[in-house]
């Protein structure tokens, strides 16, 4: 704390006392940042929620009653102490340690997305859903406001000289366990096969509670789709991080890091993840056009790409999905897959001739239904018209975040055009910004767009400029995430992560501004 002292008429401070007093409260800030990028994305664990669902009905994802989740819950609860602490002792810096709010335009959006997503939350048909979001997802309006919190607090903070350093290497346990556990389900050993591994899962469901029948353990996260994105994301980190870094030896180190997270995604088979490479590509070629030492980065970068073929050709070959998924998006044939012609036995062939001629001679005629196909994007394209016209009946403040499965139009006959099959219950929008406007309407999608705009232009000049370069490895992480997440939905492990480092960027952006203020004698 700081020391004071009084005079007759004020009471003064010791502004040195207060210096180092908001220098220790930073670093601690800085450590509960990094361990919601590296702990909260980690952490699995069986939880059972007795749910109170508002509409009574016999499909099994809709009702009420004990529901068990091992994904998301233990995340979330992880990262709401993280964000209440740290934003505690940034209040603390502010009020008894003579700190400042740095002023930008960003808190304005801040702001109101912030109470967009409270009176969404308070006008909601299904309030508690919308406030904790659902029991497997947890990406409610307490994960949102966690999310704005740790932003804006990494935005105001001061950050020690090795912090990118820092941030990317508190990564490397996320990296690897999830790299072992893809490479054991990809391969047939899923890990929830194992005693030890199940029972560490069980570890806090109530007695006589267990996991399903037939669970698998493709990661720490819920679902391939984030799966791919999320490590896409990291792929596109590290070898920003490879061209920028000086350091040779460290440089190789995360090429080598980048061809594991590529792996991981290759093994996700979604193509969100293939996609946001593709797009972020012109990024990392801009970083390699200003950087010092070029034919180091080259190399660097044509290692990744040797390595990377036979370990594509490996995986494909194993599953050719993997092709599918990515390079099968530019070109669809797919060699990978040996083409069996298909014989019809004699007693098919009878049965199809005599179910025509039965047909024609009753003039039977079936009534049209649409033919069954699906739409752009693995039926998201369905999804996301669905999703608008339903949040349009509350254009303002939508229906809740999180709370899609409880008010989407399941059963429509056309969404046999739309999914292939009518019978599919929607969750999730499958979009981070389509799940944003249907929960918090125009007002949130408003408050929503302005942060991202305005952090977007950040992120571009942080690479477009030559200075600042260290800051570009989460510049071009955060560019990263918001091109993957027009395909894949918001969730704790995921968005807590670059949400954070979001905020981590726009704070060293002000740092190095005002340091470039100072050296240029610009500062009034």
């Amino acid at each position: 704390m700081s020391y004071y002292f009084k005079s007759e008429n004020s009471v003064l401070r010791d502004e040195q006392e207060d210096a180092q007093s908001r220098m220790k409260t930073d670093c601690w800030i800085f450590i509960l940042l990094l361990l919601a990028i590296a702990i909260v994305p980690l952490i699995v664990g069986g939880h059972v929620e007795n749910i109170v669902a508002p509409y009574i009905t016999n499909i099994d994802l809709l009702n009420a009653g004990l529901k068990v989740d091992i994904f998301t819950h233990y995340k979330m609860i992880i990262l709401l102490i993280l964000t209440v602490v740290s934003l505690a002792l940034l209040l603390m810096k502010v009020f008894f340690m003579n700190g400042e709010i740095r002023n930008s335009k960003i808190n304005i959006f801040i702001i109101i997305f912030a109470i967009s997503i409270s009176i969404s939350t308070i006008l909601s048909p299904t309030v508690s859903i919308a406030l904790w979001g659902q029991y497997n997802r947890s990406d409610g309006a307490i994960s949102y406001i966690c999310y704005l919190t740790l932003f804006f607090v990494a935005m105001n903070i001061e950050y020690p000289k090795n912090a990118i350093q820092y941030i990317m290497y508190s990564l490397y346990p996320f990296i690897l366990v999830n790299f072992i556990l893809i490479t054991m389900n990809f391969s047939g050993y899923d890990a929830m096969n194992y005693k030890v591994v199940e029972k560490t899962m069980s570890l806090f469901l109530p007695s006589g509670a267990t996991l399903e029948e037939g669970s698998s353990l493709l990661g720490t996260l819920n679902q391939w789709n984030f799966m791919s994105g999320m490590f896409a994301v990291l792929t596109i980190m590290y070898l920003a991080w490879a061209i920028i870094d000086t350091h040779m030896i460290r440089s190789f180190l995360n090429i080598g890091v980048a061809v594991i997270t590529f792996a991981i995604m290759l093994m996700s088979v979604s193509t969100s993840g293939f996609l946001t490479i593709i797009v972020l590509i012109p990024f990392l070629i801009a970083l390699l056009l200003k950087c010092k030492n070029s034919k180091k980065t080259i190399i660097a970068l044509l290692v990744f790409l040797i390595i990377n073929i036979p370990v594509f050709h490996m995986l494909a070959d194993k599953n050719p999905r993997v092709w599918d998924e990515s390079i099968g998006v530019l070109l669809k044939k797919n060699p990978y897959i040996k083409e069996q012609p298909v014989a019809i036995k004699s007693n098919e062939f009878k049965i199809l001739l005599e179910n025509k001629v039965y047909a024609a001679e009753n003039h039977f005629e079936l009534p049209e239904l649409p033919e069954r196909d699906v739409s752009a994007g693995s039926g998201r394209a369905y999804i996301w018209q669905k999703t608008i016209d339903l949040a349009m009946e509350r254009p303002l403040f939508g229906f809740g975040l999180d709370t899609l499965m409880y008010h989407f139009p399941h059963y429509n006959i056309d969404a046999r055009a739309g999914m292939w099959d009518e019978n599919k219950i929607v969750d999730k929008p499958h979009s981070m910004y389509v799940g944003i406007f249907y929960g918090t309407g125009i007002v949130g999608t408003i408050g929503f767009a302005g942060i991202v705009i305005l952090t977007v232009f950040a992120a571009m000049r942080v690479v477009i400029r030559r200075k600042q370069s260290m800051v570009a490895v989460l510049a071009v992480g955060w560019l990263a995430f918001l091109f993957q997440a027009l395909f894949n939905d918001s969730l704790p492990g995921t968005s807590g992560v670059y949400w954070t480092l979001a905020g981590m960027m726009i704070g060293m952006t002000f740092i190095n501004n005002d340091n470039e203020e100072k050296i240029d004698g610009r500062i009034d």
